[in-house]
């Protein structure tokens, strides 16, 4: 790296979002899908919560967590995808420095809150299959409260740090930001003296964070497991395995892109930057758009009354 005295060091006041760089005379037909995506995130996750909220039946553990899993993918997917629209379309790629900061910062609240609500509801299935008895002993409004308010605690006390990391960085090289959302690596990358601690930090977050959050789901998918095939019947095995199954594709879908896209980083000088942005966002547009398919789908008790609003609103127009 060039020594400091090189350089004219500047604080950037903005940012110029560039997009996807080698993509850029397909911008426009990258955005189709984006925006049909966030329509159906935005539709499908408010429908979730408005169904949750007013069905006083649902007011269930599993589904208190299935509405914190909705509140996250709407602030994840609302922070990020109206500025790739407005790059896309307008080519309005230019954002306060403060502004990118402030929406770096909730992208990766919101992203450590659903990697916390999944584990959250990986204990939720744990206690319905290992200890059924006890669920609404243990599973009380309260503590789902406090875990509610531990998940938002954990998110911001181990974001809060990324604020400082980036703002006593010294840039010098540009203020073009290439990516179509303010993301954490790509402002670090931006910086002319030394990054080993922000990249490190980044690192450690992403192994301590969501992999010590993924370990745990799987041992509590373990135990759940074990305690499945030690039921007496095959039926009671198959609905035992049911009540899982949506929680199993959530899983599938959050974090394989996720551990995909680190271990992608980690070979970035083979693989094409085009590529690890579109990892990016994969990772704030597809759970977030196909979670609330899931549960609507593969949840008996929401598909019914998502059916039922259906009809009562045609009965209405009617």
């Amino acid at each position: 790296m060039m020594p400091a005295d090189n350089h004219t060091f500047f604080a950037p006041v903005t940012y110029i979002l560039t997009g996807i760089p080698g993509t850029e005379e397909s911008h426009v037909w990258i955005s189709i899908p984006f925006c049909l995506m966030y329509i159906a995130t935005l539709f499908g996750n408010c429908l979730l919560l408005f169904i949750i909220l007013t069905e006083r039946s649902l007011h269930e553990p599993m589904y208190l967590f299935v509405s914190m899993l909705a509140a996250a993918d709407l602030l994840l997917s609302t922070t990020a995808v109206p500025t790739m629209l407005a790059v896309f379309w307008f080519g309005a790629g230019e954002i306060s420095f403060a502004a990118c900061l402030t929406q770096m910062f909730f992208i990766h609240v919101s992203f450590l809150a659903e990697s916390a609500i999944i584990l959250a509801m990986a204990f939720d299935r744990y206690v319905a299959i290992c200890d059924p008895l006890r669920y609404t002993m243990i599973l009380t409004k309260s503590v789902i409260g406090k875990l509610g308010l531990a998940i938002v605690t954990r998110s911001f006390c181990f974001n809060f740090p990324v604020i400082f990391l980036v703002k006593q960085l010294k840039f010098c090289r540009t203020n073009l930001l290439p990516h179509i959302y303010c993301e954490y690596m790509a402002i670090v990358r931006l910086a002319c003296d030394d990054i080993t601690v922000s990249i490190w930090y980044g690192l450690a977050t992403a192994i301590l964070v969501i992999g010590l959050d993924a370990v745990l789901i799987a041992l509590s998918y373990g135990l759940i497991l074990r305690a499945v095939f030690q039921l007496p019947s095959n039926d009671a095995r198959l609905k035992a395995i049911r009540t899982c199954s949506s929680h199993l594709c959530v899983i599938l879908m959050f974090y394989t892109p996720v551990f995909f896209l680190i271990f992608a980083r980690r070979f970035g000088h083979i693989i094409p930057g085009y590529i690890l942005i579109l990892l990016a966002n994969l990772c704030v547009l597809i759970p977030p758009m196909l979670n609330p398919i899931v549960y609507g789908l593969k949840t008996k008790e929401i598909l019914k009354r998502v059916i039922n609003v259906f009809l009562d609103s045609q009965s209405q127009c009617v």
